[in-house]
C-alpha cells in the first residue's frame, strides 16, 4: 500500500470504505467540467472499480489515492495519475478537492507535491502533465507554482453547455532527470 504523507496531509490507496465519497465526487456536476465526466456512476461500477484498485500503475496504467488529513483517515480529496506511460516515463495528473472549504486551504498544493516528488523520485518519470480549463485559475496557479509550463491551448477543447471552452496543456520536465 502506498502511503505518503506531509506535514499536513497524507496520500493513500482507495479503500472500500471510500466508496460513498468517491460516488460523491464521481456524481458531482459541479465538479464535471474539470474531470470530464459526462454521465453519472452507479454505486455498482464505483463499487467494482474499487474492487480492483489494487492493480500495480504498471498493470492499470493508473493510480488514485485518497487525499486525507493527518489527523483523520476521511478523505477530503482525490489525486490521480493517468495515462501512465513507463516506456516514455510520463504520465498526466490531476486533482479535485471534494469541499469548497478545504480548497484554497494548502490541501491541494501539499499533496500535489508529495505526488510530483513520488512520480519523480519513486516511478523515475520524466514529465508529467495536466489538462487545465484556460478559465480555470486556481488550478492553473496550482500547477505553474510547482513550475508547469502552458506548452499549448487546445481550441474549443470541451464542450460545457451551451458553449466551448480552450483547455491548457501544462508541462512538467523532471528537471533532475534531463
Amino acid at each position: 500500500m502506498i502511503t505518503l504523507k506531509g506535514n499536513t496531509v497524507y496520500l493513500r490507496a482507495l479503500e472500500p470504505e471510500d466508496l460513498e465519497f468517491v460516488y460523491a465526487i464521481e456524481n458531482d456536476e459541479a465538479i464535471w467540467e474539470v474531470s470530464n465526466t459526462q454521465t453519472p456512476y452507479s454505486r455498482f461500477l464505483i463499487r467494482q472499480y474499487l474492487e480492483n484498485v489494487h492493480q500495480d500503475i504498471y498493470e492499470a496504467k493508473q493510480l488514485r489515492l485518497a487525499i486525507c488529513k493527518n489527523d483523520s483517515f476521511e478523505a477530503v480529496g482525490l489525486i490521480d495519475l493517468f495515462d501512465f506511460d513507463p516506456r516514455n516515463q510520463r504520465a498526466g495528473i490531476g486533482i479535485v478537492i471534494k469541499s469548497v472549504e478545504y480548497r484554497s486551504s494548502g490541501i491541494g498544493t501539499e499533496s500535489l507535491g508529495l505526488l510530483i516528488n513520488y512520480c519523480f523520485s519513486q516511478l523515475q518519470l520524466h514529465q508529467l502533465y495536466a489538462n487545465i480549463g484556460t478559465e480555470n485559475t486556481p488550478s492553473i496557479n496550482l500547477f505553474t507554482n510547482f513550475g508547469f509550463q502552458c506548452i499549448g491551448v487546445k481550441k474549443d477543447w470541451n464542450r460545457l453547455q451551451n458553449h466551448y471552452a480552450d483547455e491548457g496543456l501544462y508541462q512538467l520536465i523532471n528537471p533532475t532527470n534531463k
